[in-house]
Formats: structure tokens, C-alpha cells, sequence
């Protein structure tokens, strides 16, 4: 055997030993503040001996017209097993859907909302009332949030993901964001930036979520 492929083999184990076998979710956002805090605290809220079976690495595009490119940059590391994902909101994004199309044709998953991450969060606490805008979404979430949880809302808490579930309901707010996006498509919706108070985040974070769930019961 030559230096090469003893090398190679080398190489090879050490990849795979640390493969996690509940996955490897790869999301990069276009902010520093709720979404990245929010997703670190559910990578940090997961059972202790699942954090070296499903792993949440959470990244940062400059730009939200560089997501993609940052995306498949990560991915292209190890594209065996990392699943790629964005996560953004439509706010005043130009280019909503085509920055969705061109995602998904590239194989990586996107977590959108319309018009802002807080039409997620909001489900945790119920219905989702009627707004107009991102400002509106806003405001009426700060009001909900300090309602249940006692404390203003901030962005850049760290904790936002704890004090979620901790005064919500994440069952509630999954079932809630995917009937909202159902509702949308019965009605022949069918371009993001025309489904206003949806989102997609309940798809990821269910899936997680139902990992955790069932490490947590010994089934996986």
C-alpha cells in the first residue's frame, strides 16, 4: 500500500467517526441576532448525550443575497451527510422568491417567513392575529412576548429560544405554522411573498424537535 492511499484511508475514518447519526443541520442566516440566537438555543436546549448525534451549526451570510453562496460554500465541505438550510425573512427582500427557487434547485432547504421571524416565534403563544407589515409583526410579538414572559422583547437576547418554550407551546406553534401554510396553498397561494404570516421554520425546527423528542423516549 502506498503513503497515498494509506493517507487516503486516514482520512476517510476520520470523517466518518464523526458522522452524527441524527444529523447534521447546517443553517445560515442573514442575521446576527434573533434567528442565529434562536436557533443556538435550540441546539443548546437538546438532550446532552444527543449534541454528539444531532448537530446544529448556525453561520452568518454578509449579505442576504450571498445565502445561497455562503450555504453551498459549508456545504461543499462535507456534502455526504450535512443538511443545508436558510433561514430569512421576506421583510423588504426583493428578490424573495427567487432567492427560495434558487435554493431549493441547488438541493438546500429554506426556512422563509412573510413578512418576519417573529410570525414563527408568535405561534408559540397562540394564534397569529392579523398584521400588515414587519413593523406591525413586530410590535403586536413584543407586546405578546412581554405579556408571557414578563421581559421586553430584544432581538439580540440570547435566551429568546428559552423563554419560548419555557412561557409557549412548540407543539402548538409547529401545528399552527403548518396549517397557516396549508390554508395558504388551498387557497392557491403558491409564491412565498404572496403568503403573508406564513412560514417554513416549522418544518425544521419540527424535525428536530421530533428527533429530540424521540431520543429523548429511547426510540432512536
Amino acid at each position: 500500500m502506498t503513503r497515498k492511499e494509506r493517507n487516503g484511508k486516514r482520512k476517510s475514518r476520520r470523517i466518518n467517526s464523526r458522522i452524527p447519526s441524527l444529523g447534521y443541520y447546517l443553517i445560515v442566516t442573514d442575521t446576527n441576532a434573533t434567528e442565529r440566537n434562536y436557533f443556538i438555543g435550540l441546539r443548546n436546549a437538546l438532550p446532552e448525550g444527543m449534541r454528539n448525534k444531532l448537530i446544529i451549526h448556525v453561520e452568518k451570510a454578509k449579505k442576504t443575497d450571498q445565502l445561497i453562496k455562503k450555504c453551498v460554500e459549508l456545504f461543499s465541505n462535507d456534502p455526504q451527510y450535512r443538511i443545508p438550510w436558510i433561514v430569512f425573512d421576506r421583510d423588504q427582500v426583493t428578490r424573495f422568491d427567487n432567492i427560495i427557487e434558487d435554493a431549493k434547485k441547488r438541493g438546500i432547504h429554506v426556512g422563509w417567513s412573510n413578512p418576519c421571524f417573529e410570525v414563527w416565534m408568535y405561534g408559540y403563544f397562540g394564534k397569529i392575529p392579523q398584521m400588515v407589515d414587519s413593523q406591525e409583526c413586530c410590535r403586536k410579538f413584543g407586546e405578546k412576548y412581554k405579556q408571557k414572559t414578563g421581559q421586553e422583547y430584544s432581538k439580540a437576547n440570547k435566551e429568546i429560544y428559552e423563554l419560548l418554550t419555557k412561557n409557549g407551546d412548540e407543539k402548538s406553534a409547529v401545528e399552527i405554522a403548518r396549517n397557516r401554510y396549508e390554508v395558504s396553498i388551498q387557497y392557491g397561494k403558491r409564491k412565498p411573498s404572496d403568503m403573508h404570516l406564513c412560514t417554513t421554520v416549522y418544518e425544521l425546527v419540527g424535525e428536530i424537535v421530533q428527533k429530540a423528542s424521540a431520543y429523548k423516549n429511547k426510540l432512536i
